[in-house]
């Protein structure tokens, strides 16, 4: 493996649901923020242009194609990779859709795979149907999506298909924040890779958000966390660690799916 260190940030603010434009001119400053901060990946949260506006789902997603085409701009500019989840158009269909813009050109997509059926999100939103590592100057990047974050499967998956930093939107709410950092950490543990995990804060309409966005390295310790307000997070990823720590503790060669059987 190459030896080389990507700086990686989080982003995390409060989405004002429905509006666009004002959502656009959050990230935006937030990701020139990280950029002068020598981020080169950039991680957004679930529905960042959004959030989950039932109502004017459809309507709201028909633009999603002119919020890519500034993202794309701005990461040329700023030499960023950037990940976040936006509503996909597709049909009479909308995907909850992880993008990857990397450096103004659109790198790969994911369409979330395990929709959060206690909120709902399965009658309004479509399920993915298959995984994505994605690769960028910023490394082989895996995507997951907020609940995607309780199916140990999806992560482990993604470790075999060669991530080497998993990139986690989400719009988690309370009270859940201890199954946040936990499973998160685990996540990162047991796969032996970076996760960045870039949560929204404040409030949306019944539901309160505790931001707590995260950088942890394979290890599992926090190289950088959030309180519950709009903030920026960026760390440097060494990639020396994620190297040593799988040369150390062998789990992908000891497995044994002899025994539990391989994932398809």
């Amino acid at each position: 493996m190459e030896q080389r260190t990507v700086t990686a940030a989080a982003i995390q603010f409060n989405i004002t649901l429905g509006e666009i434009d004002r959502n656009l001119a959050k990230a935006e400053a937030a990701l020139r923020r990280v950029a002068a901060r020598g981020a080169q990946l950039a991680v957004l949260p679930e529905m960042w242009s959004s959030g989950f506006a039932y109502k004017k789902l459809p309507e709201l997603a028909a633009q999603t194609p002119r919020v890519l085409e500034h993202v794309a701009a701005l990461s040329g500019e700023l030499g960023l990779t950037v990940v976040g989840s936006l509503p996909e158009p597709a049909g009479d269909r909308v995907y909850n859709t992880s993008f990857v813009v990397d450096r103004g050109q659109l790198a790969g997509s994911y369409r979330k795979l395990h929709l959060f059926s206690l909120m709902n999100e399965d009658e309004h939103i479509a399920g993915g149907g298959q995984s994505a590592v994605v690769a960028t100057s910023a490394g082989k990047l895996g995507l997951a999506i907020c609940y995607d974050l309780r199916f140990p499967e999806l992560f482990r998956k993604l470790a075999l298909d060669g991530a080497e930093i998993i990139c986690l939107p989400g719009e988690w709410p309370t009270p859940r924040q201890l199954h946040w950092r936990t499973l998160l950490r685990a996540r990162a543990i047991e796969n032996q890779c970076f996760v960045i995990a870039a949560n929204c804060c404040g409030r949306q309409g019944k539901l309160d958000f505790f931001g707590m966005s995260l950088i942890i390295a394979p290890r599992g310790e926090l190289l950088a966390e959030a309180d519950d307000f709009a903030t920026e997070l960026v760390a440097a990823c060494d990639f020396r660690e994620f190297a040593d720590y799988r040369g150390q503790i062998t789990c992908f060669r000891d497995r044994r799916p002899d025994v539990y059987g391989t994932l398809p």
